[in-house]
């Protein structure tokens, strides 16, 4: 099944076979500059992050209407705990609200909702939200859109380090056994295909902590665009961007 398509901006893309296309099969964003956002208009960050969500909205979308199979957004890592109390509870309640609200266009659309972190440090009642979205949403196929929430690349390697070293103390593991492809599959993107391509809005050059094993051969395209900005364009610019590279992963160019 494939929906209409209402976006366009990514109409050329989404007309085209995957191969013509060569299209990328996952894709993640770092959404950047909600609080740039909000005080170029003289509002508290809040303002921006809820401005945030209508783009994540946006993101989905254009996602599905271009054809991309697995769409992963940073939402909350594991270093914004830093930030003032009030900022966070705020927006464990806006996550909490778009996972409610949003949960039955999500399934209509057929997109997979999946929670990449440690939820256990959430709020219960956005565990329960998560939880909700999670099992409702499993059977679908079309899109699967994973948000890293409490999520941390370094974190995510060193979980699975701890699971393995347990594994070899209680003798159910050789150490030669470990490998690169047994480790991977032990991290929180293993029912994701590998990630293509890294899109980061507000312009910045760093990947701050986020899929740091699964960034090793992914392109990276930044963008000027702050977040709340972010329009199906943005996403189809990206994707022709990358449609431009040559990916060697460590071979030998043409």
């Amino acid at each position: 099944m494939r929906v209409e398509i209402l976006n366009p901006e990514v109409q050329g893309l989404a007309s085209l076979s995957r191969a013509e296309r060569q299209l990328p099969r996952h894709v993640a964003i770092i959404m950047d500059g909600n609080g740039r956002w909000a005080r170029q208009r003289g509002h508290p960050r809040s303002f921006g992050h809820e401005a945030g969500v209508a783009a994540v909205r946006r993101a989905i979308r254009a996602a599905l209407d271009i054809g991309v199979e697995a769409l992963t957004l940073f939402a909350f890592s594991t270093e914004n705990w830093r930030r003032p109390a009030g900022e966070v509870e705020f927006l464990w309640h806006l996550l909490q609200r778009h996972l409610q609200d949003d949960l039955p266009e999500l399934h209509a659309l057929g997109v997979r909702v999946m929670i990449l972190g440690e939820r256990q440090d959430l709020p219960q009642a956005v565990q329960r939200a998560i939880a909700a979205a999670e099992e409702v949403t499993a059977g679908n196929d079309r899109l699967f859109c994973a948000f890293a929430v409490n999520y941390g690349g370094r974190r995510d390697i060193t979980r699975v380090a701890r699971e393995l070293a347990e594994e070899v103390r209680r003798g159910r593991l050789r150490p030669e056994d470990i490998s690169e492809d047994l480790l991977e599959k032990r991290l929180a993107t293993a029912p994701l295909p590998s990630l293509d391509l890294l899109i980061r809005t507000g312009g910045e050059m760093r990947v701050s902590n986020f899929l740091l094993w699964e960034l090793a051969y992914a392109e990276f395209v930044s963008l000027p665009v702050l977040w709340p900005d972010f329009e199906a364009g943005h996403m189809s610019q990206a994707i022709q961007e990358y449609q431009k590279r040559h990916r060697r992963f460590g071979g030998v160019g043409p």
